[in-house]
């Protein structure tokens, strides 16, 4: 169980969060929620993995697939240019552009991933109905109408986070490649007048890693949040100015870096298009085919329990194309039926549902509203990318190792919300809820079938690559894992049969993320 200390540091973090301006650039949000972690000091890698343009990238073939080319000489006078362009900067820094810096020299990929998470939370509030009762549905091609696209639910989210992820790091690993290729030292290594106010390392500054990630981040992020493009240029922005005027790298660095970043995104950009992610939400001679199939096989099917009955969520997600697990690895990942509706067994699964919470302990409330992540959350994935960020900023970890971690992570997410919904749409088990209409949950029904529990699987594969990432936490991200699970038990939304057997799903996916992280050149 996670500990009552860490529990109650962690939801006051939460709030102090909360209460944190955002930046301009998402102040326009309704629901803005930052999540970023305050007053960290400048990344200070305890290892530049200078090797790291030799490690497995996902999409790219190979470091070298978009030419970067060679930079001008530092004594050339188009690079003394870039070094008065930041002395420049340097003699008349605000207090904002001073708050800037510090802000992105904690890490590009940690502060990518903490403007997702708030992106995320902005969008994941399910449209209210029409008059005529039936329910509208975010439409990529038209994004600006209501209901805004995206509905940021946890399996968009998972795939959100796992193409950012994934792309931040091939992009990366592509920027090493050239950095050591080329070898050309950070502007206050080559003038000493040039100060270095994001501290100072041995890495080559060309192309510029925090330009890289600038600009494979905002070409992935205005596909999936298109409502965001303004918002979105205006932190690439900053990011570059921050980047140019604390001294860590030239305009002709930024400028390099960004192109690469972008080409790299084109190619996961192409990926997402043809995924099946756009025909996720089915239509309704499908919905209806999932009811005429359970009634067919003699089992009481899912319904929805809103009023009028709202589509269920993305019930083809379970045919998207993953990043770990193939289509035929997904169908060999379904564990075997639930009980029969009409079984004793199912029976005694209601009723222990029932009695479990019929008394609900104080304490498992508070794990149940700790691990709700609901509408206008950062979703389960969120949630296990703010425990992973607050660990990997002790570990002193590089830019690229950070983008690896991540990548890692939420490619085991995907695919833990692409199998969930395999098995979920699968199976159309109803929930307790719907067997009894007596419990009372204590959070909100989701509008998905019960077997098996998503945020069981999520936290199982979560658990299980971030226990392989840092061992000596490993007991305690199973322990988190498994209290997420029963969370949820106690909660009323699942049987517990729906979160054993998720969790040892969740775990299957997760190992698969294990054996990439075995052979990726990184270990």
């Amino acid at each position: 169980m996670l500990s009552t200390i860490y529990r109650k540091t962690y939801i006051n973090l939460r709030f102090l969060l909360l209460a944190l301006a955002a930046f301009s650039a998402l102040a326009s949000c309704n629901k803005s929620v930052s999540n970023r972690t305050s007053n960290l000091p400048a990344l200070n890698p305890a290892s530049e993995d200078l090797t790291a343009g030799t490690w497995k990238p996902i999409l790219l073939s190979r470091p070298d697939t978009f030419a970067v080319a060679a930079p001008v000489a530092t004594t050339n006078a188009l690079y003394i240019a870039d070094l008065e362009e930041i002395k420049a900067y340097q003699k008349n820094l605000s207090g904002a552009q001073q708050d800037q810096i510090k802000y992105w020299s904690a890490g590009g990929v940690l502060r990518w991933n903490e403007i997702m998470r708030n992106m995320v939370t902005k969008y994941n509030l399910p449209p209210y109905q029409n008059t005529d009762s039936s329910y509208p549905i975010p439409s990529s091609t038209n994004p600006f109408a209501y209901p805004y696209f995206p509905f940021s639910n946890p399996p968009y989210a998972a795939r959100a986070y796992a193409y950012v992820s994934a792309a931040q790091y091939d992009a990366l690993v592509a920027c090493w490649h050239y950095k050591t290729l080329y070898n050309r030292p950070a502007p206050y290594a080559v003038d000493s007048t040039v100060k270095a106010l994001a501290g100072k390392h041995s890495l080559p500054s060309y192309p510029s890693e925090g330009a890289v990630l600038a600009g494979v981040t905002a070409e992935l992020m205005q596909l999936l949040f298109p409502d965001e493009i303004a918002n979105i240029q205006q932190l690439l922005a900053q990011q570059e100015l921050s980047l140019i005027a604390s001294g860590a790298a030239a305009r002709s660095d930024v400028t390099a870096g960004e192109a690469l970043g972008r080409q790299v995104a084109d190619l996961f950009l192409v990926r997402a298009r043809a995924d099946k992610a756009g025909a996720a939400v089915g239509t309704p001679a499908i919905w209806k085919g999932f009811v005429t199939i359970a009634q067919a096989n003699s089992q009481i099917p899912w319904l929805s329990v809103e009023s009028p009955a709202r589509p269920p969520m993305l019930p083809l997600f379970g045919a998207v194309k993953g990043f770990l697990c193939d289509s035929a690895t997904i169908v060999s990942l379904r564990p075997g039926p639930p009980p029969s509706t009409s079984s004793a067994e199912m029976t005694a699964d209601v009723e222990a549902a029932y009695n479990t919470i019929k008394s609900p302990t104080q304490s498992q409330m508070t794990i149940v509203q700790f691990w709700a992540d609901g509408a206008g959350t950062y979703t389960p994935p969120g949630h296990w990318n703010t425990i992973a960020a607050e660990d990997f900023v002790t570990q002193n970890y590089s830019e690229v190792r950070w983008a690896r971690n991540m990548a890692l992570l939420n490619m085991a997410e995907m695919d833990a919300a692409i199998s969930c919904w395999d098995i979920k749409y699968h199976y159309f088990n109803p929930r307790p809820t719907q067997m009894n209409p007596k419990i009372k949950t204590l959070t909100g029904i989701p509008n998905f079938p019960s077997y098996v529990s998503g945020h069981s699987m999520f936290s199982s594969a979560a658990a299980t690559i971030l226990g392989h990432i840092l061992p000596s936490r490993a007991a305690a991200y199973n322990s988190m894992a498994l209290e997420a699970a029963n969370s949820r038990i106690y909660a009323g939304i699942h049987y517990a049969i729906d979160c054993t057997v998720g969790m040892t799903v969740g775990q299957n996916v997760g190992n698969y993320a294990v054996k990439r992280a075995m052979i990726d050149g990184a270990e």
